[in-house]
């Protein structure tokens, strides 16, 4: 034992290399055990006395005035306690200030089918829906647009806010004499692309309940992953002080950003409450989600890239209308996003994307796990492969030709950290047996490569300021244990569990000994919340800070005791031992104690705010820009059915630069969940409206909306790549969203490889590509195309 006090600690001496205690070891998620047995009390557990149901009534129409609302005939049914209207939100909002374009309810006309229009707090649900259908509203059917280029064109504009008709917002850079470079490029790709879009699928439904406490506070519990950004909001829109205001996120059943902006449920309960003096609760259903929505936005990409004979990149240009829905959400930044995201792992000679974000007549898009690039993340990842395909050069090769390095600046000046894509290229290369397989497998077997970085943050909160990013407070207790105290949202991707894995390396505490309190804006420091991927880096450098500075006051006064220098003080295991002499000795709990009889209680802050020299200073130069960078690749083996056009995903190799993994196993995870859900956005899931039946949604159920089980998931092998990066804490990167990105190309590139043809357009589903088989088959039959894999064929029959 006295071996592993001394090469084990937590924390870290300065000039000296040692063992870390709990930083790279497996851990279990601290909530695991009790979700796993049922006892976590979700947002719609919660039941207080005399608590009232709210239901919200929405729109049957895509675009329609309101004429009038009969509120006063359903506030005289018997156990009705409230209705409130949009005229009762007369604020406008937005989770981006500069676009507040949406009220709680709708004012004077409803933008989409589902936008809600009243809300009706009643004794119980049922009561509630009876009163949702028994109200009487006049309605005025208006144009619907649910094209976003018919929308762009036209003269009917959908939201009363927008200052540009139906343009939602235009973003154009460049950077570099594209048009010279393509002139002189030795082979230039030209391919049109389409992303359907699709929904989050969080097992959890949106929920909120709300109180008002006898001191006039109110309190709202939601199953948010923005608690700051929707107590703000709740503020703006209710016209409430911020300190009369509680937000609290109770454990919450998945997210992946479909939960990151307020919604009309939350406002409607804050506003009955205090109506009514009574606490309301409201949980959509699911098919609500569905209209709610705030998904992967559909994309239309025009891509042009110039390569030269030896396949280095010489010019990216990039045109991309979006589907933007009726709202503007996050529009603002993934229109930033469909192009500013595009410029690494490879290095671009030049580059120019024009993208324009478009209001239509549909449930609202917003932020989905890899927000905004993810969609041309599948074009560019397209291209390059055709491009391989053009010069005769081997697409794991010509990656690696165009690699953009570490420590260096993108075309769009992005400031690059660490880098591990060529370890991550070399990692799936060969645990796939690339070199042996690809191209020589039977027709109908492919395999398929793609690689992508993400941001580990975004470098500016959503509204200015000049406060740090992320806060955490630690506490010790003389009994022996540390207290936790962060507004971070954990959605299920353990970043509670990365608090206390941190507070154990550098204290010493066993992790049963931590207790971990979040998303309690009355109780927690503000963090803006679990988006962009930005907790592991921002909140776990606040939570080292502040660990570190009590590890150093307990030691100073252990080692005063002992009357030994400090630095052969080890806090370990739940003891304080001295390095060279470990017979001495004491517990953790005598260690605080000793501290807090001399200093008080034990408690320290920490605070994390990004660089400023990690982006360049032209507008718009400041959004994408992160303090350190995710890359990842992907290899995807498919078996394409020539007969049905069913594509059966085999296996996935993905390899992703982590920097360093805190805890491998909750990395790990993140890569399979990451993995899993790019493959189901490649071959099922399509989030549409009909527009031949106003507007409704084709399928908003988990019964008619497509997504894989665990009997379609395909075998996922993850590969930890672990370039550290000065940036995070103990060099630690994100692992949440990175991970998606190459799944869906990846997949197109083994598609090409099985049956040799290109799916450019999303979900790549059995009619789609029989079509192109056999529109292949045309064409070979015609001498117009040679034979894929002709050689190959006998050994598919």
């Amino acid at each position: 034992m006295a071996g592993d006090f001394t090469k084990e600690r937590g924390g870290r001496i300065e000039g000296e290399e040692v063992q870390a205690w709990q930083i790279g070891k497996a851990h279990r998620k601290i909530d695991a055990v009790d979700r796993m047995r049922g006892l976590l009390r979700y947002t719609d557990d919660l039941k207080l006395p005399g608590m009232l149901h709210c239901k919200i009534v929405r729109s049957p129409y895509a675009h329609a005035k309101i004429l009038s609302i009969d509120s006063a005939s359903v506030l005289a049914m018997p156990g009705v306690h409230g209705v409130v209207t949009g005229k009762d939100f007369p604020t406008p909002y937005g989770v981006i200030p500069w676009t507040p374009d949406e009220n709680a309810l709708a004012v004077d006309k409803a933008l989409h089918v589902g936008d809600g229009v009243a809300a009706i707090a009643a004794i119980d649900e049922d009561t509630a829906n009876a009163a949702a259908r028994a109200l009487k509203i006049e309605w005025e059917v208006l144009p619907a647009h649910f094209d976003p280029a018919e929308s762009l064109a036209s003269a009917d504009q959908i939201n009363p806010y927008s200052r540009t008709g139906n343009l939602s917002k235009k973003v154009m850079l460049e950077f570099g004499e594209v048009e010279n470079q393509l002139a002189s490029s030795s082979c230039v790709i030209e391919g049109d692309y389409f992303f359907e879009g699709s929904t989050h699928g969080a097992i959890e439904p949106h929920c909120a309940v709300a109180n008002v406490e006898p001191n006039g506070v109110l309190t709202v519990w939601s199953a948010t992953q923005v608690s700051h950004y929707l107590h703000r909001e709740l503020a703006k829109v209710l016209d409430l002080p911020g300190n009369r205001i509680r937000v609290i996120q109770p454990p919450l059943g998945g997210a992946f950003g479909g939960k990151s902006e307020p919604f009309d449920l939350e406002f409607c309960v804050a506003k009955l409450a205090l109506q009514t003096g009574r606490p309301v609760k409201c949980l959509y259903t699911r098919e609500e989600v569905f209209y709610s929505h705030r998904g992967r936005h559909p994309m239309q990409m025009h891509y042009r890239t110039g390569f030269d004979k030896d396949g280095k990149i010489l010019a990216v240009d990039a045109k991309t209308l979006i589907d933007g829905g009726a709202y503007s959400s996050f529009g603002l930044v993934t229109t930033y996003y469909s192009g500013q995201l595009l410029c690494a792992p490879y290095a671009f000679g030049s580059y120019r994307f024009d993208s324009k974000r478009v209001v239509t007549n549909k449930p609202a898009c917003g932020p989905k796990r890899g927000h905004g690039s993810v969609q041309p993340r599948f074009a560019i990842e397209c291209q390059l492969d055709k491009g391989a395909a053009a010069l005769g050069i081997d697409p794991i090769e010509l990656r690696r030709r165009n690699f953009i390095g570490h420590d260096t600046k993108t075309i769009n000046e992005f400031q690059i950290g660490s880098n591990g894509f060529m370890e991550c290229l070399e990692r799936v290369e060969a645990s796939s047996q690339w070199k042996e397989r690809y191209g020589k497998m039977s027709y109908g077997r492919g395999l398929g490569v793609a690689g992508s970085t993400y941001i580990s943050g975004t470098n500016y909160c959503i509204y200015p300021n000049d406060m740090p990013q992320a806060a955490v407070q630690v506490s010790l207790d003389r009994s022996g244990r540390a207290r936790v105290f962060s507004g971070a949202n954990d959605i299920g991707q353990g970043s509670s569990t990365m608090l206390a894995v941190i507070v154990s390396e550098e204290l010493g505490l066993e992790l049963a000994d931590i207790r971990v309190v979040s998303a309690d804006s009355d109780l927690c420091p503000v963090d803006l919340g679990a988006y962009s991927s930005r907790i592991t880096l921002m909140v776990g450098n606040a939570c080292v800070q502040a660990a570190s500075r009590l590890r150093k006051q307990v030691v100073a006064h252990v080692a005063s005791k002992w009357q030994i220098p400090a630095k052969r003080v080890n806090l370990v295991r739940g003891q304080a031992v001295d390095i060279e002499n470990p017979e001495t000795c004491m517990s953790l709990a005598e260690a605080f104690a000793l501290a807090e009889a001399e200093d008080g209680m034990l408690s320290a802050v920490g605070n994390y705010n990004t660089p400023r020299d990690r982006h360049g200073e032209y507008r718009g130069g400041t959004i994408g820009a992160s303090p350190a960078y995710s890359f990842t690749a992907h290899v995807a083996e498919v078996d394409v059915d020539v007969d049905t056009g069913v594509v059966q995903v085999i296996k996935v190799w993905v390899a992703h630069d982590c920097g360093r993994a805190l805890s491998p196993k909750i990395v790990e995870g993140q890569m399979e969940g990451s993995v899993y859900m790019g493959f189901g956005e490649a071959l099922m899931e399509q989030h549409v409206v009909d527009y031949n039946k106003g507007g409704v949604h084709t399928g908003p159920s988990l019964l008619d909306y497509r997504m894989p089980t665990f009997l379609d998931t395909p075998d996922i092998e993850s590969l930890i790549v672990e370039e550290a990066d000065d940036q995070g804490p103990y060099g630690a990167k994100e692992a949440g969203e990175g991970p998606l990105h190459p799944i869906i190309p990846a997949i197109s590139n083994a598609i090409f490889d099985a049956v040799g043809v290109r799916m450019d357009k999303t979900p790549f589903s059995p009619p789609r590509v029989l079509a192109a088989i056999e529109a292949r088959r045309a064409q070979e039959a015609s001498g117009e195309l040679a034979p894929h894999k002709a050689a190959l064929r006998e050994e598919r029959r």
